[in-house]
């Protein structure tokens, strides 16, 4: 069942056999007097304990309701901060396996542009992805013999961001020292790459994410890269919310079910300053064995063991690798795995369940982008705008009080106390969250903007197609499919008019029928691929 559920982050998770238990109390001298206070519409106590440009809002609700609510909602704990440096980390950038051989790829982390190449030997580069020349991205580039050239005038740089080439110089003419890029080192650990964004600092090697399950014999694992129209936290938030599988992905497969929603069981084991941990399950069980660890900057795992009825233990993994991509916009790297899966699964192409995964994201996307229209417009905490229960939204609140802990340290970030707005308002690009999503929500063309090509996070073909090789390869041999035999079964028909004789006629007109009907499978195939999920009640 965990495998066929293979999208859920919450029916696939190993267990960690030695959890540390471990709250870090940071002091009050790590602790900074902000400036300027974030003004708050609704009436609360604010406290000037504040650090970096974060303002604290405690709210004080009736004293009729606290006794009542106290034992549903979510608590408050003592505000904890941390040291924190976002560009002192390793992010996801790619699945390896899914990285061009032949053309740069042009990648964000939070508002840094970056571009991702392979050289002639197949070793994997990363710049900042401008020309020094005219500043000209160069994830519009080209390889030219293993280079990198920038389509503007050619110029051309090396592995080590040294340019090596300008067609315009004179041939006794030296390239300027200037002429080159800034490179960022990049990593290829269990089959991702991994890019360290700081400038100042060298890349901590201790601190590319491991994941053990990963490494274990005969595991495998149908991975995909999903590009999505909100920010980051939002998409950490929803895929550490198991509460919302049954509403939101009813009979999506064969596991969620609307019916099966129903009170939750959590237990958080560990607190650190780089993220927490611990177990959760369904009441109705009676017990937590799916095991969730949160780790800085944005690594979600979801792992539980199994054991057989010889006594053989089985481990499942439900990993996300998330990546911010700029205000509105994030990147995911979705793995599931596990050492054991059923044969049902081995009859079904992998393409099948990469397109249930769009369908998956494809089913939040209305609301997530939602929230994320409504956090840029009340520029308040999350406490102020959430009721998170005690039941069902454990995993968010500890996730939103991470971010209170460490998020002076980020560009922007908003928690469950605090928060800091960004200093450059949301660049709105491709159809994100916010006006166009909620239109598009009661459109029967919802996330589907213009052809199949058409550049937007809206489309499945640019949020997931484009990225995926085993994907685009199968949407061209569908579409080659279906032209061959849209030939095929023209020219049988001609034949059918031609001859005379009856059972020529009706063997040329049988061919022909079957080769519309493959026709059709060709065009079902490259639809789920390449259409988005509509609801029934959406559609016309």
């Amino acid at each position: 069942m965990a495998s066929l559920s293979f999208h859920h982050p919450f029916l696939l998770n190993p267990t960690p056999k030695n959890l540390i238990t471990s709250t870090r109390l940071i002091t009050s001298s790590s602790i900074r007097i902000e400036q300027e206070a974030v003004k708050i519409r609704t009436p609360t106590r604010t406290l000037f304990t504040k650090c970096h440009a974060v303002t604290d809002h405690v709210s004080v609700p009736p004293p009729s309701v606290v006794d009542h609510d106290d034992k549903v909602l979510v608590g408050e704990e003592e505000r904890q901060v941390a040291d924190y440096d976002w560009t002192e980390e390793w992010y996801p950038l790619y699945l390896t396996k899914d990285v061009p051989d032949d053309a740069p790829i042009g990648l964000c982390v939070f508002d840094k542009q970056i571009v991702l190449y392979k050289d002639g030997n197949g070793d994997l580069h990363c710049y900042q992805d401008r020309c020094p020349h005219r500043l000209a991205k160069l994830s519009e580039g080209q390889l030219v013999d293993g280079r990198l050239e920038c389509l503007y005038h050619g110029w051309q740089f090396d592995g080590e961001g040294k340019c090596v080439k300008i067609p315009q110089l004179p041939a006794d003419a030296k390239i300027p020292k200037s002429a080159c890029v800034r490179t960022y080192e990049v990593r290829d650990s269990q089959g991702v790459v991994w890019v360290w964004m700081s400038q100042k600092t060298p890349p901590n090697l201790d601190k590319v994410p491991w994941f053990e399950n990963f490494a274990r014999p005969g595991f495998q694992d149908t991975s995909t890269v999903h590009e999505l129209p909100y920010d980051h936290s939002i998409l950490l938030e929803n895929l550490m919310d198991p509460a919302h599988i049954p509403i939101s992905h009813d009979r999506t497969d064969w596991s969620a079910k609307r019916e099966d929603a129903q009170p939750l069981l959590f237990k958080v084991t560990e607190r650190t300053d780089r993220g927490f941990a611990g177990w959760w399950g369904k009441e109705k069980d009676g017990s937590a064995s799916n095991f969730l660890r949160f780790e800085a900057p944005c690594v979600l795992q979801n792992n539980r063991e199994l054991v057989d009825k010889k006594g053989e233990k089985h481990y499942f993994t439900g990993l996300f690798l998330c990546r911010p991509t700029g205000q509105g916009k994030s990147m995911l790297i979705v793995r599931f795995g596990a050492t054991k899966r059923p044969l049902l699964l081995k009859l079904f192409p992998k393409w099948y369940f990469h397109q249930n995964a769009c369908k998956v994201f494809e089913q939040d996307m209305g609301f997530l982008s939602s929230q994320n229209e409504i956090l840029l417009k009340e520029k308040v905490p999350t406490k102020e705008l959430y009721l998170n229960l005690r039941s069902s939204d454990t995993w968010v609140a500890e996730y939103r009080k991470w971010m209170d802990k460490v998020g002076h340290g980020m560009p922007y970030h908003f928690g469950h106390s605090t928060i800091s707005l960004p200093k450059v308002p949301a660049v709105v690009e491709h159809a994100p969250a916010g006006l166009v999503a909620g239109a598009s929500a009661s459109s029967p063309a919802k996330g589907g903007v213009g052809t199949m090509h058409a550049p937007n996070l809206a489309n499945r073909y640019f949020r997931h197609v484009i990225h995926c090789k085993g994907c685009s390869s199968v949407v061209k041999a569908f579409n080659t499919w279906k032209n061959t035999l849209s030939a095929m079964a023209l020219v049988l028909t001609a034949l059918a008019i031609l001859v005379t004789g009856r059972q020529w006629k009706a063997f040329c007109l049988v061919l022909a029928t079957l080769c519309l009907a493959g026709v059709h499978a060709c065009s079902t195939a490259v639809a789920m691929n390449t259409t988005n999920f509509i609801r029934t009640h959406r559609r016309l």
